[in-house]
């Protein structure tokens, strides 16, 4: 089932001075259960491309469907709301609340969607079991290490239960062995729970565990190709 679709998608920063094209004519269907990458060199557009999946950015041309809608088309307010109910987010600077828990970070877009109280707790507590904080539960982000920290990151985008998860360069302020254990977190999700993770990135390390890989280059997609299991090729 498709859960994303572009058509003809641009993006031209600053039209009427320097103009700045960093989406060119981009048209992608993103199916269920995808681990998807989005790579290329700095400025080909991938980030900006998330961003307008995510609908944290309007398109200058062309559309965007998540499910069907499309949010290219929503106002501001309807945009938002569609967000916190649709789409998850894991950001490269983790972006949590430094004055929460992490459970108190878990729960905050829980909150936002005005859930029973009960619920929020036990699912936040679900989650950073999940992602292996269980005993980590009532730290606050400078207690955690990065990986920690991005392991909250993820708990918090699931909360919302997303249609899809997108990851902007999320391990690219981890060590080997930190990334290692969010991906393998992430590829779990993936095969057990069916959630869609779509990741922009320069790693070589998310890029080898994606199935699929979409290359861009000066905001347009020079090769979108699927990649064997990541065990397959390392067997």
């Amino acid at each position: 089932m498709t859960i994303v679709r572009t058509e003809s998608l641009s993006k031209v920063y600053n039209p009427d001075t320097v103009p700045v094209h960093a989406l060119r004519d981009v048209s992608i269907e993103i199916d269920e259960s995808e681990f998807t990458a989005l790579r290329g060199p700095s400025g080909s557009g991938k980030t900006t491309l998330l961003n307008m999946i995510g609908g944290l950015d309007k398109p200058t041309s062309g559309k965007v469907f998540i499910d069907g809608q499309e949010i290219s088309r929503m106002k501001d307010g309807e945009r938002i709301d569609f967000r916190l109910h649709n789409i998850g987010f894991v950001f490269q600077h983790y972006n949590l609340i430094p004055v929460f828990t992490a459970r108190e970070n878990v729960s905050f877009i829980m909150m936002l969607q005005n859930r029973d109280k009960r619920e929020i707790e036990q699912r936040a507590n679900e989650l950073l079991d999940q992602v292996g904080l269980g005993d980590r539960k009532d730290a606050r982000p400078a207690q955690l290490s990065g990986g920690q920290q991005q392991r909250v990151a993820v708990a918090r985008a699931l909360a919302s239960q997303p249609r899809f998860i997108l990851a902007d360069e999320p391990t690219a302020n981890l060590d080997t062995e930190a990334a290692m254990n969010l991906l393998d977190i992430m590829e779990t999700m993936n095969r057990e729970q069916n959630i869609t993770f779509v990741f922009s990135t320069h790693d070589q390390r998310v890029i080898d565990r994606a199935r699929r890989v979409i290359t861009m280059v000066d905001g347009a997609i020079s090769r979108d190709e699927a990649q064997q299991e990541y065990g397959l090729r390392e067997g």
